[in-house]
C-alpha cells in the first residue's frame, strides 16, 4: 500500500495552500519565519521589497547564468517571506531565462506584492 501511495500522490512542491487567503503575501507563514515579531516583520518585508523592486530592474538586462543566479536568490527569498506567487514566477525565469514573457509575469508578481506591503504600511 505505501508504494501505492508513493507512487500515485502528488508529488510535493514545496509550496502549500496560502492559509491567508489570496493575499500576495502569505502573513502567516511570514509571522511563523518571524517567531510572531511584528517589528522583525516588517523589517524583512522593507528588506524584501527593496530586493524585488531592485530585480524588476536588473533581470532585463542579464543574460545567462546572470538572469538565472539573480532569479534564483529571488525565489528563496520570496519563499522565506510567503511571497509564493513571487517565487514561482522567479523559478520559471530560472528555468527558462530567455523567454521575455516570463519576465512580463515575474514584475506583475512583484507590483503585486509591493502594493501589499505599501498597504501594510498604512
Amino acid at each position: 500500500m505505501t508504494a501505492f501511495n508513493i507512487a500515485f500522490e502528488a508529488p510535493e512542491t514545496g509550496y502549500h495552500p496560502r492559509p491567508s487567503g489570496d493575499r500576495p503575501i502569505d502573513l502567516v507563514h511570514l509571522a511563523r519565519q518571524t517567531g510572531g515579531d511584528k517589528n522583525l516583520e516588517a523589517e524583512v518585508l522593507a528588506i524584501f521589497a527593496r530586493q524585488i523592486r531592485k530585480a524588476v530592474h536588473e533581470l532585463p538586462g542579464l543574460t545567462g547564468t546572470d538572469r538565472v543566479k539573480l532569479a534564483h536568490t529571488i525565489a528563496g527569498s520570496a519563499k522565506g517571506v510567503g511571497a509564493f506567487e513571487v517565487a514561482r514566477n522567479a523559478q520559471a525565469i530560472e528555468s527558462n531565462p530567455d523567454q521575455a514573457a516570463l519576465l512580463a509575469a515575474f514584475t506583475k508578481s512583484v507590483i503585486d506584492v509591493d502594493s501589499f506591503i505599501i498597504g501594510l504600511n498604512r
